[in-house]
């Protein structure tokens, strides 16, 4: 079976490289939405070679082509999608995750169809969400519940 990242790669026109692979590997179904350095640290440990500027032009090329959504969600950094379909994500501001979410967006589906606002050609849309997430939630929950039966023992 032929290896799909050589296809993309070469559709792409960018050599086929291991590290170029990897990154394509990586990235394939990872619902973690990675920002380039996070891809760079981690194609580093097999790569000890590659640099910083192969994974980011890689991801650049990527984002060209629509193999990947470039995320802009994080104010920190960018990050990246390999899921390209219309979606929504939440980012969480305490522990800084990215998470796909469900949404029903009607706007968000009739505008992904290329149609215009005001007359301006729409290319891409994304719609973001920015809380404190189920998880971060609950460990506070957990702390102040905590904090709580403390302040009860000392009175």
């Amino acid at each position: 079976m032929r290896d799909q990242t050589i296809d993309t790669l070469k559709e792409l026109g960018l050599k086929v490289t291991p590290q170029r692979q990897a990154i394509l590997k990586l990235l394939s179904g990872n619902t973690a939405h990675p920002s380039a350095d996070g891809i760079y640290r981690e194609i580093l440990k097999e790569y000890p070679g590659v640099s910083f500027a192969t994974v980011y032009n890689t991801l650049s090329k990527l984002a060209e082509a629509g193999k990947v959504q470039e995320l802009d969600i994080d104010p920190h950094k960018k990050r990246f999608d390999p899921y390209t379909a219309p979606h929504c994500h939440f980012y969480c501001t305490a522990c800084r995750r990215v998470f796909d979410v469900v949404c029903d967006a009607p706007l968000l589906r009739y505008l992904a169809e290329g149609k215009t606002v005001d007359g301006h050609r729409v290319d891409a849309v994304q719609l973001n969400f920015k809380g404190v997430c189920k998880y971060c939630t609950g460990k506070r929950r957990a702390v102040d519940s905590d904090h709580k039966r403390a302040r009860r023992r000392e009175r």
